[in-house]
């Protein structure tokens, strides 16, 4: 039997370890069965809203079946729009828990209709999605640590630590024993994802991605487990070290630099925008319509030369102050973007020395569920109204009557269909910190003889 095989039936007739690697092996298998059924059910969402969709504009061309500029039909026929799962998103949700991933626009002022979504309760989001994003970030460290934390103390409690070091060969012993049990580990949270990603159609360099992050995370915590594992400290202090090293790093740190960064880069809400574009819009009631015809002239010179506005309502006029609405909160709308993404850069250079956030970062940017994404369906949306906005203009302002035959000619709603590009940035960058961890880990483990005589 060799020494690898050896220790391996070692670990096997420990009950308790063997009951916490079976233990991890399910909750990662559930937490990819969790992310795959919570992503097929958004894809079946977003499979039964378009139907219904087209029920509902049918519904407005037998209402509107003439209407003498398109006003009624460009104001009651709405667009649906969706953001699909990439075939990575089942490893962490991310944004997609708590944005919409189906928006319903019509004609009017977009800024209003795109942060209605942002309404949610935030208590139900505080626990975030069990996927496996939270099995590696949260729980992994904790299997890791309940494996490693007495590897030098217990056999110092008792009593065969000198006899093992005066082994010839007592380095390789050390260092097998680390490398199979964080190879298990590994193994534990591997196997589910390597069943999992053919079924999601995932790319093997994604997968290999995600492969390369949950063992540099792992790699960290094994280079942790080790720095605080040979200092001669009891099993018990080792063990209170290491689970308050991961409170501190994996809770404190990142909710208190979450705090400064809110603090040094404040952000308004987007529903803050919402109702200051609906202030514009109630108050343009107010303004003579000759002013606002003007100040949309302005904007919109290619609609300059339609015919003037009759006695009475007209259509135009209300998408014109519609349109001003949303031009009225351009500024605040290019402040609260920019905004977010310095914090979201932010947020990725603390990944250089929080290996939690920076592999929650890289995950949530493979599976394309993070801050980037849902700005850029975001811009997909802004991209679509304009669209529509331009097919019914072209119906009010030129005084066109919209018939049956002009429903079929609606702009459609191009989905996004391209995955997110690969964070190998990120990864590497992760990487030096664990490896350098690991390094030091290895390091004094080697010194291990000497610390014992000490």
């Amino acid at each position: 039997m060799t020494s690898l095989a050896f220790e391996l039936k070692l670990i096997l007739r420990a009950r308790l370890m063997l009951a916490a690697l079976l233990l991890l092996l399910a909750l990662s298998a559930l937490a990819v069965w969790s992310g795959l059924h919570e992503v097929a059910r958004q894809r079946q969402t977003i499979a039964r809203v378009q139907p219904l969709n087209e029920q509902d504009v049918a519904s407005v061309a037998r209402r509107y079946p003439a209407s003498p500029d398109g006003g009624q039909p460009a104001y009651y026929t709405f667009y649906t729009t969706w953001d699909a799962p990439s075939n990575a998103a089942f490893l962490a949700i991310g944004l997609r828990d708590v944005a919409p991933y189906v928006l319903r626009v019509r004609a009017l002022g977009l800024q209003a209709q795109l942060y209605e979504g942002e309404t949610f309760n935030p208590e139900l989001a505080l626990a975030g999605r069990f996927d496996y994003a939270f099995v590696l970030i949260y729980l992994a460290p904790l299997f890791v640590i309940a494996l490693l934390h007495d590897l030098v103390s217990g056999e110092r409690q008792s009593g065969r630590l000198r006899l093992l070091l005066s082994l010839p060969g007592g380095a390789r012993l050390w260092r097998r024993r680390v490398g199979l049990r964080a190879l298990l580990v590994f193994a534990c949270l591997g196997l589910p994802l390597l069943l999992a990603a053919p079924l999601a159609g995932m790319p093997l360099s994604g997968l290999a991605l995600v492969l390369a992050v949950s063992a540099a995370y792992l790699a960290f915590w094994t280079g942790l487990c080790l720095l605080v594992g040979t200092r001669g400290w009891q099993s018990v202090a080792n063990a209170t070290a290491l689970m308050g090293s991961w409170a501190v790093l994996t809770l404190v740190l990142p909710a208190l630099a979450n705090v400064a960064l809110t603090r040094a880069i404040p952000v308004h809400q987007g529903v803050d925008l919402m109702l200051a574009q609906r202030q514009a819009v109630h108050g343009a009631w107010e303004v003579p319509r000759e002013v606002t015809m003007r100040r949309f002239f302005a904007s919109h010179p290619e609609w300059q030369g339609t015919a003037p506005l009759p006695a009475g309502f007209h259509y135009k006029w209300y998408f014109a102050f519609h349109q001003l609405g949303d031009e009225s909160v351009a500024a605040q709308v290019r402040d609260y973007r920019a905004g977010l993404m310095a914090r979201q850069a932010w947020t990725g250079r603390l990944g250089w020395i929080l290996p939690g956030v920076g592999a929650q970062a890289i995950l949530h940017r493979l599976a394309g569920t993070d801050l980037p994404a849902q700005l850029a369906y975001q811009d997909r949306i802004a991209d679509f109204h304009r669209a529509i906005r331009t097919f019914y203009y072209g119906y009010l302002f030129n005084d066109r009557p919209f018939g049956q035959a002009d429903y079929a000619k609606r702009p459609t709603f191009a989905p996004h269909v391209a995955e997110p590009a690969l964070p190998w940035g990120g990864a590497v960058a992760m990487a030096v910190l664990s490896l350098a961890v690991l390094g030091l880990g290895l390091a004094r483990l080697r010194r291990l003889r000497l610390l014992a005589r000490g």
